[in-house]
């Protein structure tokens, strides 16, 4: 294995891992954007030279070191060969969600203040149709299909010369990455080579035990790869050297499952949202998990019966779920290995996957404060949790302040409500401002989605003046004893509105955005949190 910490960049991290030997086999669910062509079985070397193809398209396009790229175009994993192609010529990659609303979309470019926009029809056509104009946000724009009469297109820069690669100092800005924006418009977070990958990538990229890929294992991950989590995700794979791995932007089974089926396996790590999406797919008996030893867990809670699910489906005799928890300026903060006996019901108590676990041991350190006062609170008691970390990101693009506000020397303010207990493990209750009178919103969705098997997914809002309502997301009718018989011990919950998957408005993780979904019931903004650590 290449000493990670010491020659892996993420400019070169195809050059740097083509020649190895026993080379690992890459397969997308689609070809390519970028490069159809190459079909949808890349090698190291193939994926090499499209990286330095395309940090020629890119400074032919006019961009160079210490500009901004940004990156707006249909999900994909070749946003992270764009990426590393932006950081190879010195450029700042900034890779935004195609599930961003033009309003939103104009708000970030505005922030950034590209040299260069990257996108491609279907996302101008949305900004368009909807008033937006993202390109006049940048000065120059990039259509990677199609033609333009106001933008260059890649015929205008395929072909052209390959720069050298540059490596930028480890503490000047590698990529800027945006936060999921469940509570409004994302934060732009900016991240070094230090921090995302000496300290974020390098950290996973050792052998650890049970968690490391293998020779022969088979990876798949299936989440947004506009996120921080994709670059480190495929620089750690690729370092550790499996023999294949799948990568696959949409949790729609269509184009998920023929690549799934073909290739069985082994460890997959997906967006909750994803996992829930999947899961009625766990429970057929051709379902492609049989091979399945270990399951990850990013982005987002995730509540016990998906996760009982697919540990159940596998054959493996003894897989394990990574619960992992953490933010994007901070990375991973905690860890907790889930097993089908630590999920298993048992008489009058309910498993919840609130238990995140401890701090990644000589990594990471956690508080409690008081939300008034902001003092630390005794083991047990509820507050918020403030974290340290050597891997906090270098702020915020265009919001300095509100970075700074949530800092405190080496603490952090996550923006989560939290208990540590006497041994140290961290058990979550919500957002701060997600905050629900009856004590714990995310436990109260644990709870429903254990004892209703129908319902996909629960959201719990909260409604100052009144008990909280509850949201179901559900294919079938609800049925009222049903109902009755899941909260009967539970608080004073209001009468529950059952709305099908795609009436929920989401993040492009798949978290629910929960403000937008407020003002699609009609419900008034205030909740109980303040909100002031978003």
């Amino acid at each position: 294995m290449i000493p990670f910490g010491k020659r892996i960049e993420l400019g070169t991290l195809f050059d740097d891992l083509a020649d190895r030997r026993g080379s690992t086999t890459v397969h997308v669910s689609r070809p390519l954007d970028i490069a159809p062509g190459l079909g949808t079985a890349l090698d190291p070397p193939a994926l090499a030279r499209l990286v330095r193809a395309a940090s020629g398209w890119l400074a032919a396009a006019g961009a160079g070191r210490g500009d901004r790229i940004a990156i707006a175009k249909r999900d994909h994993w070749d946003t992270v060969l764009l990426c590393c192609a932006a950081a190879r010529i010195g450029a700042v990659p900034a890779p935004l969600s195609a599930h961003l609303d033009a309003g939103t979309l104009d708000t970030l470019l505005g922030r950034l203040g590209p040299a260069l926009l990257v996108t491609d029809s279907a996302r101008l056509a949305a900004s368009w149709t909807a008033g937006g104009a993202p390109e006049s946000r940048a000065a120059r724009t990039l259509l990677l299909d199609g033609d333009s009469a106001t933008a260059l297109t890649l015929d205008d820069v395929r072909g052209a010369p390959v720069p050298a690669p540059y490596r930028p100092p480890v503490d000047h800005p590698l990529a800027i990455m945006h936060t999921s924006g469940t509570t409004g418009v994302p934060k732009l977070v900016t991240h070094t080579t230090r921090t995302l990958l000496r300290r974020l990538a390098g950290f996973e990229a050792h052998r650890w035990p049970l968690l490391s890929a293998r020779p022969d294992d088979v990876l798949a991950g299936s989440f947004s790869f506009v996120h921080g989590r994709a670059l480190a995700w495929t620089a750690v794979a690729l370092t550790h050297g499996p023999r294949e791995i799948l990568a696959i932007p949409s949790s729609d089974w269509a184009e998920a499952g023929p690549l799934l089926d073909r290739h069985r396996p082994t460890v997959v790590e997906a967006q909750p949202a994803t996992f829930v999406r999947w899961r009625s797919r766990a429970r057929h008996d051709d379902h492609p998990f049989d091979r399945v030893r270990l399951f990850i867990s990013t982005f987002d809670a995730v509540h016990p019966p998906t996760v009982r699910t697919f540990l159940r489906a596998t054959r493996h005799p003894r897989p394990v779920w990574l619960q992992g928890w953490g933010q994007s300026e901070t990375g991973p903060l905690t860890f907790r290995f889930l097993t089908r006996r630590a999920l298993a019901a048992e008489r009058e108590r309910h498993p919840t996957t609130r238990d995140l676990g401890r701090p990644v041991p000589g990594r990471t350190r956690l508080r409690v404060l008081d939300r008034v006062t902001l003092r630390p609170v005794p083991r047990g008691a509820p507050g918020l949790v403030v974290c340290a970390t050597k891997a906090i990101a270098d702020g915020y693009v265009g919001e300095r302040s509100r970075f700074e506000r949530k800092r405190a020397g080496r603490w952090f303010m996550t923006g989560d409500i939290g208990v540590r207990t006497r041994d140290g493990r961290l058990l979550l209750l919500d957002r701060e401002a997600d905050a629900v009178p009856e004590g714990s919103g995310a436990e109260l969705e644990d709870v429903l989605e254990d004892r209703l098997p129908d319902v996909a997914e629960c959201v719990v809002l909260s409604v100052p003046g009144g008990p909280s309502l509850p949201v179901v997301v559900t294919d079938a009718d609800l049925d009222p004893d049903a109902w009755r018989e899941a909260t009967a011990d539970l608080p004073e919950l209001a009468a529950p509105i059952a709305v099908k998957w795609d009436g929920v408005p989401r993040t492009g993780t798949g978290k629910v955005r929960r403000g937008a979904l407020r003002e699609r019931l009609g419900l008034a903004p205030d909740t109980y949190g303040t909100g002031r650590w978003t």
